[in-house]
């Protein structure tokens, strides 16, 4: 969102929250009606923070409306690679013309400090992108750029093999919150849950986590971070050891029982 502000565009927010974190056809088509200057739309699936992931039948609603009203999607997929029970399906597939997708080996290959990425588009809006990435970005540096190529050559699939290991920590880490009384949806991808705060708390997101960081000593971020259908969520990340999730569940389990 702050970089479209940054660039001088103005953000449309689009509240999910009452889909289970998905846009509709119809929730897209609504806001085109009432917002008239749209240019293009942003899409995250698999998602962060919610993990949720579009399937075919949502995405093809999607690409119809995309295309009767003439817009592009720019299509963030850095998290294909890790979804859980169905293969990721891109909505390029259904509206290449008028897709930018955009990934990379952050998830892929762990190798998220190290920004490393590619784009994918029509070669008419490539051209432009260049004209401005390249008074953006000097070069990539050596060793990102060697790392890359190991990973692209010997080790295509080595997400796959971590894909296995997260939906492991998946089912252990939401089994725990849900004992604690935590309510989310099962996520399909990327490596988050997002985790609707027990009830008998205030529900101020905010609060929840600062408390839960000094109290119980474990960091999650506060749900309305990623917008104002977040509020009373918070974010959990299981991109850890078992050890460290069994003993953060251990923590907020204790913390639930201690303050609820």
């Amino acid at each position: 969102m702050d970089n479209i502000q940054l660039h001088g565009a103005h953000v449309i927010e689009v509240d999910t929250s009452a889909d289970g974190f998905m846009l509709t056809p119809e929730k897209l088509k609504q806001t085109l009606a009432e917002n008239k200057n749209v240019k293009a739309m942003v899409i995250n699936s698999p998602g962060n923070p919610t993990g949720i992931s579009y399937d075919e039948e949502n995405l093809k609603g999607l690409a119809k409306v995309i295309k009767d009203n003439s817009i592009f999607c720019i299509s963030d997929e850095i998290y294909s690679e890790l979804t859980y029970g169905e293969p990721h399906i891109s909505i390029a597939k259904f509206i290449p013309e008028q897709t930018i997708v955009l990934n990379g080996l952050s998830k892929s290959h762990a190798m998220t400090g190290w920004r490393i990425g590619f784009i994918m588009a029509p070669a008419d809006l490539i051209k432009m992108i260049n004209v401005v990435h390249q008074y953006a970005v000097t070069s990539v540096t050596d060793n990102v750029q060697f790392a890359a190529l190991e990973a692209l050559t010997n080790g295509l699939d080595d997400g796959l093999k971590m894909r296995d290991v997260y939906a492991k920590r998946l089912d252990l880490l939401r089994s725990g919150l849900e004992k604690a009384g935590f309510v989310s949806a099962k996520p399909t991808g990327a490596f988050y849950i997002f985790a609707k705060i027990p009830e008998q708390f205030t529900q101020d997101d905010f609060a929840f986590s600062r408390q839960l960081a000094h109290q119980a000593k474990v960091g999650v971020i506060p749900g309305s971070s990623f917008g104002k259908g977040g509020a009373g969520y918070i974010r959990i990340s299981y991109a850890t050891s078992e050890k460290n999730l069994k003993e953060a569940i251990k923590r907020i389990q204790n913390f639930v029982k201690q303050e609820g």
